[in-house]
């Protein structure tokens, strides 16, 4: 069913809010714009599959309150992207919410899995790809592209009691929910603009006093791409920013000698020469840094992360649980520095591998080859 006008779009959200869960995708672009533009939104109960036309339709308050029904949960596939848009075209965050790209980590597949790779795993389905470079804001859309953008729906309404199903057999229930419960707040999807530089390419590459450029200079153009909606890149791109940050111009001249500067106005180029001098008269002690929490681990660590990286690959491949879902060898050099912070240390983690890690640093076990498999002593 495609909904195109309001009276389709009331009926169907009333009929859908009866149901205990829908199962929710959009398709959106965001080559032109700084927001991401809402193209459609597919939404299945388990009796019907809809297309809705956010293009179409000029009130979509049905939609918002379906998506803020708190008795009805949705169901997504990696569900960020969704969640933004859906949150800065209809003013709601939806709640409560289902990952099951999330989810399916706790189940045997690898953490990122696609969602064509869980319709396979949890339903038996291959789906096809011929749509994958739709333009969604042409209209109209063939009935092949609506059915192609149904299917992301179709199937994830079918997989979701498959997987909650299992998710319930192993206990796990809890470990998805608190695992998702990043993704329900707001802030997860509102970027402070002085926290932009640290997105820039290659940024570490920069000094501290380079850091201090550069965040002054990406909030400017975070700023400027919102208030044009555009692209960060079309206001500047991040080859340029960072080279701008080195260069650190004083001068209008200065400033133009570097290429890709050339579609700026005057007014621009002098705020962000502003910005500019502002990160260079930032006082020392203000400086931002790129927040590294892990120094170069000596030889001796190394080995111990190797082995504890491989307790991790172990519980990883009994449980079904992905590895990179529990720790990275990162975290796990956190752990050998600051046990008492790590995420190992609470929740999920700590009741899967926690007490085993403890256990192998202390040395009550260790590991072992056995039939070329690894075991624990």
């Amino acid at each position: 069913m495609y909904i195109s006008t309001n009276e389709d779009l009331v009926a169907f959200c009333r009929r859908a809010r009866t149901y205990a869960v829908v199962a929710v995708d959009t398709e959106f672009l965001r080559e032109r714009t700084y927001y991401a533009k809402l193209c459609l939104v597919q939404v299945a109960t388990p009796d019907e599959c809809v297309a809705i036309d956010p293009l179409a339709i000029d009130d979509l308050t049905p939609l918002a309150e379906l998506m803020a029904d708190v008795n009805t949960l949705k169901v997504f596939h990696a569900c960020s992207q969704d969640m933004e848009v859906l949150d800065h075209t209809l003013g709601v965050l939806p709640t409560p919410i289902f990952d099951t790209q999330v989810a399916a980590g706790f189940l045997g597949e690898r953490s990122q899995v696609s969602y064509n790779g869980l319709v396979h795993a949890f339903c038996n389905v291959t789906l096809p790809k011929t749509e994958s470079l739709t333009d969604w804001l042409r209209r109209p859309l063939s009935p092949k592209q609506i059915e192609y953008a149904l299917d992301d729906v179709r199937y994830l309404i079918q997989a979701y009691p498959v997987i909650a199903d299992k998710l319930r057999a192993l206990g796990r229930t809890a470990w998805v929910r608190d695992e998702i419960r990043v993704l329900t707040s707001p802030e997860h999807y509102h970027t402070d603009p002085r926290q932009a530089f640290k997105r820039v390419k290659r940024i570490s590459s920069c000094t501290r006093r380079q850091l201090g450029v550069a965040r002054e200079l990406a909030a400017w153009r975070e700023q400027r791409a919102e208030a044009r909606d555009v692209p960060r890149k079309w206001v500047m791109s991040d080859e340029v920013l960072l080279a701008l940050c080195k260069a650190a111009p004083k001068t209008v001249d200065g400033f133009r000698r570097m290429r890709g500067t050339e579609q700026l106005s005057e007014r621009d180029v002098q705020v962000a020469l502003d910005a500019i001098a502002r990160g260079l008269r930032c006082p020392q002690e203000n400086l931002p840094s790129m927040g590294r929490a892990h120094h170069t681990p000596t030889p001796e660590q190394e080995s111990v992360i190797d082995l504890m990286y491989a307790l991790i690959r172990l519980v990883s491949d009994r449980s079904g649980v992905a590895t990179s879902l529990i720790i990275s060898r990162d975290g796990l050099l956190s752990y050998i520095d600051h046990p008492e912070r790590s995420p190992l240390r609470e929740g999920w983690r700590f009741e899967l591998v926690g007490t085993l890690i403890d256990d192998l640093l202390q040395g009550n076990i260790g590991l072992t080859v056995k039939d070329g498999a690894l075991e624990i002593l």
